[in-house]
């Protein structure tokens, strides 16, 4: 595996576990797919619509997402928000990655690499 492809792979999966936390804790507040999708990448999050849609799928069917129709408009949007089980582990997964970001700082430098 050509060393490009390799990093690539290791990115990807770093960012996969990462993009569960990002979901839940926009989702504090009522969001459709497509305006979530949009607030994640304004953040600077790569993630795309054909990873977003099957991952809001899969929260709701855990438990953690609430979802509800807005047909108002002409265009039917479903809206998502955490749902009480899913505000608990949101709170759960951010002490564990701000306790694991603490002891990876720790282990590698926090300056170390920017300058």
């Amino acid at each position: 595996m050509p060393e490009n492809d390799q990093v690539q792979n290791l990115i990807t999966e770093l960012r996969r576990g990462s993009l569960t936390l990002a979901v839940l804790g926009c989702l504090k507040q009522p969001h459709y797919g497509y305006a979530l999708l949009q607030t994640i990448q304004q953040k600077q999050i790569d993630i795309e619509a054909n990873t977003l849609y099957p991952l809001l799928r899969r929260l709701e069917n855990q438990g953690l997402l609430a979802s509800e129709w807005d047909t108002s408009e002409s265009r039917p949007r479903k809206y998502y928000t955490l749902s009480e089980k899913g505000s608990m582990v949101y709170n759960e997964l951010l002490a564990e990655w701000e306790k694991m970001q603490k002891s990876i700082e720790a282990i590698c430098g926090k300056d170390e690499h920017n300058g």
